[in-house]
């Protein structure tokens, strides 16, 4: 098992990687859950596949599981499951001092994250991350938020966990698609600040999807190691350091938006295809190499997630995925910030774009022809 700390200023923690953590749940928890009644918030789909073997880990612990089983997918991160979750909290009497259990993904914990922040104003919280999306980045820095009519994540709050255990056995009954969006998160902490990371991702990448398992705890743990180092020097996002982990997000938001949060495009699957755009743009500004975005967009194409915004259908135009960047939450004082790069692991974050700038080349991207 690695085992990374995550050093936030009186609040360090640790994330644990390794396989077959949710079977030992109770003895990993141990020390964190203090009552016999466990809340354990999760959704249908995890439930089915994981919900006997945790019950019977913390029961054989001494542990009573109290369930609230959600529907699955981005919906579920909204202002009435906020509402109904919190409320199902305050029925059992849960103290500031008590743990709530995020089981599943991305959705999941950052639902049951900002419940935790607001609930009698701040109780504990352990991240149980079942996907690998929510392995490599989600579960790790404490983001919690809902998504908004106006946008996604617009609505939440700071709010580190006390533990992460992430089990790589949970990848192997993902399916496929889950596993390629998650991948995106992996390849962005190449692209940011390590391209020998991006040129492993290159070279491995495929097999550790297939399944190899050492190179899936290699990925998680070298991952979630990038992404501590980062919310350590900028937990809040205040110098700017953390803003690198929104690479690609800025477009893929958009995109999401445009979709409506639905399943026809995952996040991971946004993210994707807003580094490829990242990078593209990048170069049609000059501070990249064509052919440096065109080899992020030919290793996203390769191992299977679209790397064309040409592929998702959309009729609308540029300037109205424009207009869904107008409700980024990093809008400050009426301009973006936008996550750029140099080069593969040279992002950088860049204050002057113009938009009318953007509308353009993204109707240049809408109309490029699918390979």
């Amino acid at each position: 098992m690695a085992v990374i700390r995550v050093d936030i200023a009186q609040r360090p923690y640790e994330v644990r990687v390794g396989q077959g953590l949710l079977a030992e749940i109770g003895a990993e928890c141990r020390g964190f859950l203090r009552k016999r009644a466990v809340p354990v918030i999760t959704d249908a789909n995890v439930h089915a596949a994981w919900g006997d073997i945790v019950e019977a880990s913390l029961r054989a612990h001494g542990h009573e599981v109290h369930w609230r089983i959600l529907p699955a997918g981005e919906q579920t991160k909204c202002w009435d499951e906020l509402a109904a979750t919190v409320n199902w909290l305050l029925s059992l009497e849960v103290e500031r001092r008590d743990h709530v259990i995020a089981l599943g993904g991305g959705v999941i914990g950052d639902l049951t994250g900002f419940c935790a922040a607001v609930l009698k104003r701040g109780c504990k919280f352990i991240q149980i991350p079942t996907t690998l999306l929510a392995q490599v980045d989600s579960s790790v820095g404490g983001k919690t938020a809902i998504n908004t009519p106006a946008g996604k994540n617009l609505v939440g709050a700071f709010h580190q966990p006390s533990l992460v255990l992430a089990d790589l056995a949970v990848l192997d009954t993902l399916p496929e698609r889950e596993r390629l969006a998650g991948y995106a998160e992996v390849v962005k902490y190449g692209l940011i600040d390590d391209a020998d990371f991006f040129a492993w991702c290159e070279a491995n990448g495929p097999a550790m999807l297939a399944g190899d398992g050492a190179l899936r705890e290699y990925a998680v743990a070298h991952s979630v190691a990038a992404k501590a180092r980062i919310v350590a020097e900028d937990e809040f996002e205040t110098t700017g350091k953390r803003a690198l982990l929104n690479l690609g997000h800025t477009f893929g938001h958009a995109l999401e938006a445009e979709t409506g949060f639905s399943s026809q495009l995952l996040h991971g699957e946004g993210v994707a295809l807003g580094m490829v755009l990242a990078a593209r743009y990048s170069a049609r500004l000059g501070h990249m190499s064509t052919a440096s975005a065109e080899r992020v967009a030919r290793h996203i194409a390769e191992v299977g997630l679209r790397a064309e915004i040409a592929e998702l259908g959309l009729t609308c135009d540029g300037a109205a995925l424009v207009r869904h960047m107008l409700h980024d939450k990093k809008m400050d004082a009426g301009t973006l910030p936008f996550l750029l790069m140099q080069g593969i692991g040279k992002t950088y974050l860049d204050k002057q774009v113009d938009l009318s700038d953007v509308a353009p080349f993204l109707d240049s991207e809408l109309a490029r022809p699918i390979k």
